[in-house]
C-alpha cells in the first residue's frame, strides 16, 4: 500500500519529520522549527506503523511482564497498558481511558490470542488485573501455574516505561485519546525497533528513518 499517496511532501521528508518526533523528546513545535525551511508539517502516522509492526512481529521469549503507566490526556489520567518479554522486547501496548477489569481483560486476551500461552506471566497485584487473569485462566487462555505476582520481576517493565514517560515530559498533555493513541503508537514502535536493533548488535547503528523505511517495505 502507498501510505503517502496524495501527500504534499515526498516520503523521505515525511519519514524524517515523523521519525524524529517519535524517536526524540520533541514537541510538534520543535519539529516545525527544525524543518521550517523545508516547509514540513507533521502528520500522525503512528497507527500506520503500528499496524505494519504488528503484522511482522517475530517470536518472543516465553516469560512476559505486564504493567500500565499513566499518561495525561486533556487534564486527566489515561492508562497505557504495555507488555514486554524477559529480553525487554516490546510485545504489545494499548492506551485506555480507565484502569479497570475491562481494560486489563481485553489487553491480556489479545496478547494471549496473538502470542499463545507463556511459561510465565508476571503482573502487579492490582485487583482488576488479578480478576482479569483469573477469568482468562478459567477460559484456558493461560495456565494457573504460569501467573506470578512479583514486584521484583516486574522491575524490567517499570524501567522500560521510562523512555515513554521521558519522551512526553517536554510536551503539554494530549488533548484527546485519539491524538494520544496515535502519537504513542509511533513512539512505542520506534522504541521497540530500537531495542531489537541494539539486541542484535548492529554494526551500522540505529537510524529511525532507515528502520521506518524497512517497515514500510516489508
Amino acid at each position: 500500500m502507498n501510505h503517502f499517496k496524495g501527500r504534499h511532501f515526498q516520503k523521505d521528508i515525511i519519514l524524517v519529520a515523523v521519525g524524529y518526533y517519535f524517536r526524540f523528546s520533541l514537541s510538534y513545535r520543535d519539529i516545525v522549527e527544525l524543518l521550517r525551511d523545508r516547509g514540513i508539517t507533521v502528520h500522525h502516522y503512528g497507527p500506520i506503523f503500528k499496524a505494519l509492526w504488528r503484522r511482522h512481529q517475530t517470536a518472543h521469549a516465553k516469560s512476559w511482564r505486564i504493567d500500565e503507566t499513566y499518561i495525561r490526556v486533556k487534564g486527566r489520567w489515561a492508562y497505557l497498558y504495555r507488555a514486554i518479554d524477559s529480553n525487554g522486547l516490546t510485545m504489545d501496548f494499548e492506551l485506555r481511558k480507565h484502569r479497570d477489569y475491562t481494560a486489563s481483560y481485553h489487553f491480556l486476551k489479545r496478547l494471549l490470542t496473538t502470542n499463545g500461552r507463556p511459561d510465565r506471566l508476571v503482573t502487579d497485584q492490582y485487583r482488576a488485573t488479578l480478576k482479569a487473569v483469573k477469568h482468562l485462566i478459567k477460559q484456558d487462555y493461560l495456565s494457573k501455574s504460569a501467573h506470578q505476582c512479583s514486584k521484583y520481576r516486574n522491575n524490567l517493565i517499570e524501567q522500560d516505561h521510562r523512555f515513554i514517560k521521558r519522551h512526553r515530559v517536554r510536551s503539554a498533555s494530549f488533548q484527546s485519546i485519539r491524538t494520544a493513541s496515535a502519537t504513542l503508537s509511533g513512539v512505542e514502535i520506534v522504541h521497540a525497533i530500537r531495542k531489537r536493533t541494539r539486541r542484535e548488535l548492529s554494526l551500522i547503528g540505529f537510524s529511525v528513518v532507515d528502520e521506518l523505511e524497512a517497515l514500510l517495505a516489508a
